[in-house]
């Protein structure tokens, strides 16, 4: 009995009883193997028959052929975000000649594939050509919901601007402040104030989850934040969407207070 309870109160430490908040740095990606995560495919489910994820050369590879997500087999609240990635040169149909696209699911929620694609309820770090920072609210059994400092642009969408009246919403997207309002979905498309490196160059996306604030960084300038999440905790998830992505650092550190 005493052996049981050891086993049962290992178990409980090992997958926590509730969202986890670092207290330190964590290596969530180890350059070995995806020990911290779980496949969840549109298609296939748990399985990945086409190795849509795989690891070599100290980096993820997530070829994009399928949709569906890395996820967290942990829940996180309450942290800040380091992702060091990469285009690869491959895109897939139906987006072969489209923009490359990918994200950062936060604070995932609900039954896998929820979503739809093999995506969670969730708040999304867009990664995509000339959007990536973006801000997308990706629904599941419930619409997640945000408040955001946006104005509304010529081409009716909103965007990020520091200052302006707070908007909320619980669908559809807040474009990060210098997506061009000219941007087309096309392979390789760049503005002309886009902040990510230019394609086989490594960028550095941070995202900091306190409470129901996020805060969107992309090679060290916020581009996007939110306030008054409805989600504060969950799963996060790395997107296979069409278009081949290296990820090379995937930390959590604990958020510093403001």
């Amino acid at each position: 009995m005493r052996l049981a309870a050891a086993l049962f109160l290992s178990s409980a430490l090992l997958w926590g009883a509730g969202p986890v908040t670092p207290k330190k740095k964590l290596i969530l990606f180890n350059g070995k193997d995806l020990t911290h995560f779980y496949v969840f495919l549109k298609d296939s489910k748990r399985e990945d028959p086409k190795q849509v994820f795989t690891v070599s050369d100290n980096a993820i590879r997530i070829s994009g052929e399928e949709w569906g997500a890395l996820t967290t087999v942990n829940e996180y609240a309450n942290y800040r975000l380091i992702v060091e990635w990469k285009w690869g040169g491959k895109a897939w149909a139906p987006r072969a000649d489209k923009a490359r696209d990918s994200g950062i699911l936060l604070h995932g929620t609900g039954a896998d594939g929820a979503a739809g694609n093999g995506w969670l309820e969730s708040i999304e770090y867009q990664m995509i050509e000339g959007g990536t920072g973006d801000i997308i609210l990706v629904k599941g059994a419930a619409k997640p919901r945000l408040s955001v400092e946006a104005a509304l642009g010529p081409d009716n969408q909103l965007y990020w601007r520091k200052g302006a009246p707070r908007i909320t919403r619980d669908s559809g997207r807040f474009n990060w402040y210098g997506r061009d309002l000219a941007w087309k979905d096309r392979l390789g498309y760049r503005g002309p104030q886009d902040l990510e490196k230019p394609l086989g160059q490594w960028n550095r996306s941070e995202i900091v989850a306190s409470g129901g604030r996020l805060d969107y960084y992309l090679n060290g300038a916020l581009v996007n934040q939110g306030f008054d999440s409805s989600h504060t905790s969950g799963k996060i998830q790395f997107q296979s969407e069409g278009a081949e992505v290296l990820i090379r650092r995937i930390e959590l550190h604990p958020v510093k207070k403001r």
